[in-house]
Formats: structure tokens, sequence, C-alpha cells
């Protein structure tokens, strides 16, 4: 192949690293989404409406540490770090490693930690960081259509790694999440907000004290 011909073959992908570094960490977001969209849920960010909303409850006087499912670009990841204590922590945990190299790159708090692997593995991941139990967990994933056993697994493996009077909190764009948690959580808030792109279900599972 000839130089012209490399450069020709090049062109296309300097275009691409373009056009992605313009867009910044939407960028991000939409490559991911375009990776793994089964994952991802949504090529939209959620709303500071649906941030606010979903981390209101949240008791952050008494959070140790906090985590989350599907990060994306980090829509959640700093607001949770602008509300979290110094003492805590928070872990996030994705499959797409596209996702958690940019969070790695990006966020430099020394209280975040971003980890490649599933929410199913929640409870080794927590133990590996050096935690027994999270106060409270949030997951966007969408769990209508994660592959067979993956929803309820992972639910379950939530519910275990949560403290007593901790919650899980989920963000849907539809309520099928909630089954999932139903089988878990006695107690379960629920709403909804109107401004994002699409209208979200809220969740709040808690888990109280015997």
């Amino acid at each position: 192949m000839t130089s012209t011909e490399l450069a020709r073959e090049a062109l296309p992908q300097r275009l691409k690293r373009k056009i992605k570094h313009s867009l910044g960490p939407w960028g991000v977001f939409i490559e991911g989404f375009l990776r793994n969209p089964v994952m991802v849920g949504s090529i939209v960010p959620s709303s500071r409406f649906v941030i606010n909303r979903m981390l209101g409850p949240v008791d952050w006087a008494n959070c140790k540490l906090f985590v989350e499912y599907g990060p994306g670009v980090g829509t959640f990841c700093r607001p949770v770090l602008d509300r979290l204590g110094r003492d805590g922590h928070l872990i996030v945990i994705d499959t797409n490693p596209l996702f958690i190299d940019y969070l790695r790159r990006t966020i430099t708090d020394s209280r975040f930690t971003a980890v490649l692997g599933s929410a199913a593995d929640v409870e080794d991941i927590v133990r590996a960081h050096g935690h027994e139990k999270a106060d409270y967990v949030l997951s966007g994933l969408p769990f209508s259509t994660l592959p067979d056993g993956v929803g309820p697994a992972i639910a379950s493996a939530t519910y275990r790694v949560i403290r007593k009077g901790g919650a899980f909190l989920v963000y849907q764009f539809t309520p099928k999440a909630r089954e999932f948690m139903a089988r878990h959580f006695k107690r379960i808030d629920s709403g909804m907000e109107a401004i994002n792109v699409p209208p979200c279900f809220l969740f709040w599972g808690w888990k109280d004290e015997d």
C-alpha cells in the first residue's frame, strides 16, 4: 500500500477523532451508546431534574459508600461527589471500557473509583475496595432489556450489599425495574420526572431496619 493510500485510509479515523473531541463527553456517551445500546439504555444523559430528585432522599451526612451502576460519562458522578462527605467514597461500575477509561482520565477526586466489571459482582467489588456494605446504590441500567437472568442477579446482589437503612436508587424509562426490586425491597417509593428525554420513572427501594 502506497503512502497516499495509507493517508486516505487514515483520513476517516482522523475525522472521527476530531468530531469526537469537539463533542467532549457527549461524543464519548454517543459512541458508548452506539457500541452497546442494550447496556446504556439511552443516547441522552439524564437531566439535572432527574439527578436532583434521585439524590434528594440520600442522607449524605451518614453516607460513607455510594455505588453507581452504569455511570456513562459521569452525569451523576460529579453531583454525588459534590454532596459526599470528605471521608466518603464513590465506586462506579460499568462493563463498557470506553466509559471507564474516560472517567479515570477526567475525575481525579481521591474519593472516586471506577471499576470495569459487572454490577452482579458488586459484593466482591465493594469488599475488594475495603468496605463491607454500601449505604446507597444508584442504577440507570435498563432492566427491561438486560440479558435473561442478569436483572434478577443484580437486584439480589444489590439487596445483599446495601446496609440496613440504606437504599437502592433506580431511574428507568419503563416501570419494569420495580418488579425486580419488589422481590427484595418491601418498601419502594416511586415518582416520575417529565423534564427528561424521555420522561423517567424513579424508584427508591429502602432496606428497612428489622
